[in-house]
C-alpha cells in the first residue's frame, strides 16, 4: 500500500507567509562540543510549511488547534489536479469537478513546484465563494499546496472565513507533487499546542492509498 509523505520538511531558508517568522534551528546543546547529548532549538510560526489553520485563527473564542477533531483530520480525501494555468479557483471550477459524498477535498495546484522558490505572491488560491460552495456539498476539511488558501492580500479574509466559521479544517503547505488526482486516505496530524492563540500548528500529512 504505497504511502505519499506529502509534508513539506521545516528547514532554514524555505519560504514563509510574508510577515511570519523566518525558521531558526540550531544546536542547544550538541556532542560535537562535548555534551552529553544533541539537543536543538526551533524557532518559526506556527502556520510554517505544513500546517492546519484552527477556527482561532481568524475568529475569536471559537475552537482551538487542540480541540479539532481526529475523525476529520484522518480520513478518505479526494486529490483533485487543478490546471497550471488556472490561478483561482472558482465555484464554477469546482461544478465541473466530482465532489459526490467527498468530506476532504486536496486541491494540487502548481504551487507545489514552489516550494524550493522564495515567498510567492502568485501562488493559486480557492475563491470565497468557491469556498462557500465546498461548505455547501458538506466537505469538512479544504487542503491546500501553499501557505494560504487565500489570494494574499485579499483584505477580507472571507476564503477563511466561509470555511473556519462552519468549522471546515484548512490544512495548508501541503506538497502534492507525486500524487496522481484520485481517492486516499488521509492522515493530518497537527501538534497539540495547548497554550497561545490555538490559531494553528505544523502538522505531519501523507496519504495512503485505498487499495
Amino acid at each position: 500500500m504505497p504511502i505519499y509523505d506529502v509534508t513539506v520538511p521545516i528547514r532554514a531558508g524555505m519560504p514563509v507567509y510574508e510577515g511570519d517568522p523566518g525558521v531558526e534551528i540550531k544546536a542547544w546543546s550538541a556532542l560535537a562540543k562535548g555534551d552529553s547529548s544533541n539537543v536543538s532549538f526551533l524557532h518559526f510560526g506556527a502556520h510554517t510549511g505544513t500546517h492546519v489553520d484552527a477556527p482561532a485563527h481568524f475568529i475569536a473564542d471559537t475552537r482551538k488547534i487542540d480541540a479539532l477533531p481526529l475523525d476529520v483530520l484522518i480520513g478518505p480525501a479526494r486529490v483533485i489536479r487543478v490546471p497550471d494555468d488556472v490561478n483561482e479557483i472558482s465555484a464554477n471550477f469546482l461544478a465541473a469537478c466530482d465532489l459526490n459524498q467527498v468530506e476532504r477535498v486536496l486541491f494540487h495546484t502548481r504551487n507545489s513546484g514552489f516550494w524550493e522558490q522564495g515567498f510567492r505572491q502568485d501562488y493559486t488560491h480557492l475563491l470565497p465563494e468557491a469556498a462557500q460552495t465546498l461548505v455547501e456539498r458538506g466537505v469538512k476539511l479544504v487542503g491546500t499546496d501553499y501557505l494560504s488558501i487565500e489570494k494574499l492580500h485579499s483584505g477580507h479574509h472571507r476564503t477563511h472565513l466561509a470555511l473556519l466559521s462552519q468549522n471546515v479544517i484548512i490544512v495548508e503547505g501541503l506538497n502534492l507533487s507525486d500524487v496522481p488526482d484520485g481517492d486516499y486516505e488521509l492522515i493530518c496530524l497537527p501538534l497539540r499546542i495547548a497554550d497561545g492563540a490555538g490559531d494553528g500548528a505544523p502538522a505531519r500529512a501523507v496519504l495512503r492509498t485505498l487499495s
